[in-house]
């Protein structure tokens, strides 16, 4: 077995197991020892006794008095209630169907759940079961809690790991001086530990080398990549501007002193000694693209083609149509070709023969523009939208169908600037800090659960002004893994209470493809006025119509995914509110979304964030923007940040080619192949 071997050849996956790790991205072999747990649960000591604190694990051994099991919904979800022996306490359980024949009354069992006095009886939802003798064995171990998979069970993946650990050992590819420099355990040791750790201090170590490994490779990529682009002479020849000052008069607005600035910076790349590659970080709401629109414009207006690459279908047709509008509002004589996974056919066809003409023309587009048949001639500018939901190696492929090319990134995630220095090495930044006077600031509100009667009021009433609304649970169904609410029950249980006049749509993750794009794109044209959602919908949404988002269970999220979530509505003239309901039952709220409540100001919160967040939030609801990390955070980790840019800075000064490193040289080559094999 080896790392870049397909998943089936693992012992118990087959096709059909296969299907739900390929739709998380767990592709390869190498893929599936990646895919990190979300959390680790540490089984407590059996009780026979109900002494545990409110909202705390407790693992109790009882026998059944009584199960009972009804249907909710019209038989969509059934609840199942049981009474125990000896102690005061009820154990409840949401769709599943084969309880009667797993539990049986008069036999003890041990029961592993969070309790929760809330109610008049004390409550263990969700909970887990065991024999005595099974539960014994696991007492004090910490055992992987997997990211919820449609179709597959932690014990599921848990047992893929453990064959792929047993069958291969990972070769080590950093320098030994690196490895003993900063205290990092080997790269086999670490994959072992991260998924089977036997205490907090073993977990803590596999946690750094893993962290250390994705700010290394991340930066020397990009520290590459730069190197490489320095050296492109610019031979585009002088540009025109003046079409971005025809442009910037016909506007209904005037540009922030951020865009302008940024723009400028844009321009005078263009006419530079050479090709350069520039990051334009603004918050959300900072009207990027308008920027990112002029500086395509100006290509054209040249006689060369631009590519815009947006993260979603839904994002790509919506800065498409925007385009279009805007060309013939201006009376821009440039073609606008659109080029997705769902452009198919005839229309596909065309649309290749006319990015291959090389007309001068903006070419929108998702990660299907840097497919092999796609064919540019007279590229000069390509532009990635939301950055960090590429990797590296995608934008590069997509630069590399030109010859001299200039590349723009944006990002919506707020990075101070000295952290945004180190991350994006050799990049030129610009960052745009005002949002367009047109919107209106948000009006926050924090709540409690029983105040949701006043926010749905809210939503009817915007609703029926011609507005639109989301909603977002942080579960897809009900889990007994984790606890909130969950986008399947919620959504049953407002198209039912909610008047028939307001349509209501759903979206999460794992659903299939086709049917995620067509929720968002009904919603997106206005077909949906209501959504329930995960966080899924934190990028790739543009609706100007939506003004108010609810985001239940609020405490869960970290403070930058919230603020990227808010961000939603409030993008057109009218009014914009955001409502988070805070859950813990704390009679204080947190800071961080008192300070969101207080704050729109995106970089002032990452500020914030910067000053409040520790090491121990790693596992936590992860925070969005954070460059495709799958465990570490620049903010909580800018120590080992900055170990690993001292290392990339080292080596890169030493030895470019990394000759002197074969082993870190292949890793490099293997990370970028493993790109195009996920694609």
């Amino acid at each position: 077995m080896k790392l870049s071997d397909d998943i089936t050849v693992i012992k118990g996956i087959g096709t059909k197991t296969a299907a739900p790790f390929r739709r998380v991205g767990v592709f390869l072999v190498y893929d599936l020892l990646t895919y990190y747990p979300s959390s680790y649960k540490t089984y407590p000591p059996i009780s026979d006794v109900l002494d545990a604190e409110d909202d705390t694990a407790v693992a109790l051994c009882v026998s059944i008095r009584k199960l009972d099991e009804r249907y909710a919904g019209g038989r969509l979800m059934s609840i199942g209630q049981a009474t125990v022996y000896g102690a005061p306490v009820q154990l409840v359980w949401f769709n599943n169907r084969f309880l009667k024949k797993m539990i049986h009354p008069g036999v003890r069992y041990v029961f592993y759940g969070k309790i929760s006095y809330r109610s008049k009886i004390p409550e263990i939802v969700q909970p887990q079961f065991f024999s005595v003798r099974d539960y014994e064995k696991i007492i004090g171990k910490k055992l992987p809690v997997y990211p919820k998979v449609f179709g597959l069970t932690d014990k599921m993946i848990e047992k893929a790991v453990t064959n792929v650990l047993y069958e291969i050992s990972v070769g080590e590819y950093l320098p030994q001086e690196i490895t003993e420099r900063y205290g990092l355990c080997s790269i086999d040791t670490a994959f072992r530990d991260i998924h089977f750790p036997e205490n907090d201090e073993i977990l803590a170590k596999a946690q750094k080398r893993i962290k250390f490994d994705e700010f290394f490779f991340f930066m020397l990529s990009q520290r590459r990549l730069a190197e490489e682009e320095s050296q492109v002479p610019n031979t585009l020849g002088r540009f025109d501007l003046s079409v971005a000052d025809s442009i910037k008069k016909a506007l209904p607005y005037s540009l922030t002193g951020g865009q302008e600035k940024a723009l400028d910076d844009v321009l005078s790349d263009f006419n530079g000694k050479y090709v350069t590659q520039r990051l334009i970080q603004g918050d959300v709401g900072s009207g990027k693209t308008i920027v990112a629109f002029i500086a395509m414009a100006v290509m054209a207006e040249n006689g060369y083609v631009s590519a815009i690459m947006a993260p979603t279908e839904v994002l790509a047709r919506q800065h498409y149509v925007k385009f279009m509008k805007m060309t013939e509002s201006l009376r821009l004589d440039i073609p606008c070709v659109l080029l997705t996974g769902h452009v198919k056919g005839k229309a596909r066809t065309a649309a290749l023969e006319e990015i291959a003409s090389g007309r001068p023309m903006l070419v929108i587009g998702t990660h299907a523009l840097f497919q092999e048949k796609v064919e540019f001639h007279n590229l000069g500018l390509v532009i990635t939208d939301e950055q960090h939901r590429f990797g590296v190696k995608q934008r590069e492929s997509l630069s590399s169908k030109g010859e001299a090319v200039f590349s723009i990134v944006m990002s919506a995630t707020p990075i101070p600037r000295t952290l945004a220095m180190i991350v994006y090495q050799g990049l030129n930044i610009s960052t745009i800090t005002e949002k367009p006077s047109v919107r209106k600031p948000l009006k926050n509100a924090l709540i409690k659960p029983a105040m949701r009667r006043n926010a749905y009021a809210l939503f009817i009433k915007e609703i029926r002004a011609g507005h639109q609304g989301i909603i977002i649970c942080p579960l897809v169904e009900p889990s007994e893994n984790a606890e909130g609410e969950n986008v399947e029950e919620y959504y049953e249980r407002i198209r039912r209470s909610f008047p028939d006049d307001i349509t209501i749509g759903k979206l999460y993750g794992p659903m299939p493809a086709d049917e995620k794009e067509k929720a968002m794109d009904d919603f997106s044209s206005g077909k949906t006025s209501l959504i329930v959602s995960t966080t899924v919908i934190e990028v790739g949404v543009d609706v100007p119509d939506a003004t108010v988002i609810m985001i239940e269970d609020a405490q869960k999220f970290g403070l930058a995914q919230l603020h990227q979530l808010r961000g939603r509505v409030g993008r057109g003239d009218a009014q914009g509110y955001c409502i988070f309901v805070d859950t813990s039952g704390a009679k204080e709220p947190s800071k961080r979304l008192q300070i969101l409540q207080q704050s729109n100001d995106g970089f002032y919160l990452a500020n914030a964030d910067l000053k409040m967040r520790g090491p121990g939030d790693t596992f936590g609801v992860r925070q969005s923007g954070d460059i495709a990390f799958r465990l570490a955070d620049i903010y909580s980790d800018s120590e080992i940040l900055h170990c690993a840019w001292q290392s990339v800075d080292q080596i890169m000064q030493e030895d470019p080619s990394l000759s002197k490193y074969p082993e870190l040289c292949n890793h490099v080559q293997e990370l970028s192949d493993r790109t195009y094999s996920n694609l």
